[in-house]
């Protein structure tokens, strides 16, 4: 398959109140149930995700491996997870919710994560400072759940799919930036600071 189709396989919302909601929608091909398990089960989640420790219970907490931690406010097998998602020392709200639906032979999915954001972050970055991110872990999904070789992380962004992946992944959460009422100029600024981030131009030698 070409990966960079995967973007155009989620829908992309984003409220862009006090506190900025944004949301992320599509079909896998996988039973419910065997979706739930890819997000919940540790031994999966490390094979698709990153590797998480913790209590990993309703009430307990979690810690992804160099990445966001906090604890599990709702869980709903096999169809409503909600976490508090922390990262850095002063992270301010953050929740992320993923709901779980069936859809005829597959399923739904839909991540909503809801947080304070800082404005100069927000000013620089948009949506796109954790939107790509949760595209590339959207994208590791659809990898695991067809059974497809997981992209290695650490120079997919070198990559040219891995550069076009990244490009249009922040094009697309620059397109719910604007229909959210976003003004062309940091729209702009907002879609170029995020792939210059994501996919930083090399060096010439």
């Amino acid at each position: 398959m070409d990966i960079v189709d995967e973007i155009e396989q989620a829908h992309r919302e984003l409220l862009n109140g006090e506190r900025k909601v944004m949301t992320l929608r599509r079909r896998y091909d996988a039973e419910v149930e065997d979706v739930w398990d890819a997000c919940t089960n540790a031994e999966r989640l490390r094979r698709w995700f990153l590797p998480v420790t913790g209590d990993l219970r309703l009430g307990g907490t979690y810690q992804l491996e160099g990445n966001a931690g906090g604890e599990i406010l709702r869980c709903e097998p096999p169809r409503l997870l909600t976490v508090s998602w922390l990262y850095g020392e002063d992270p301010g709200f953050s929740e992320v919710e993923v709901r779980l639906s069936s859809e005829g032979d597959g399923t739904l999915f839909e991540l909503r994560h809801t947080a304070d954001v800082p404005p100069d972050m927000w000013s620089g970055y948009g949506p796109g400072a954790v939107g790509v991110g949760w595209d590339l872990a959207l994208l590791g999904l659809s990898l695991h759940l067809s059974g497809a070789p997981q992209i290695d992380e650490n120079t997919f962004h070198q990559t040219p799919e891995g550069r076009r992946f990244i490009t249009a992944s922040s094009q697309a959460w620059g397109q719910a930036y604007a229909a959210a009422g976003g003004p062309p100029d940091q729209v702009a600024a907002a879609v170029a600071g995020t792939t210059a981030f994501y996919a930083p131009e090399e060096e010439q030698s």
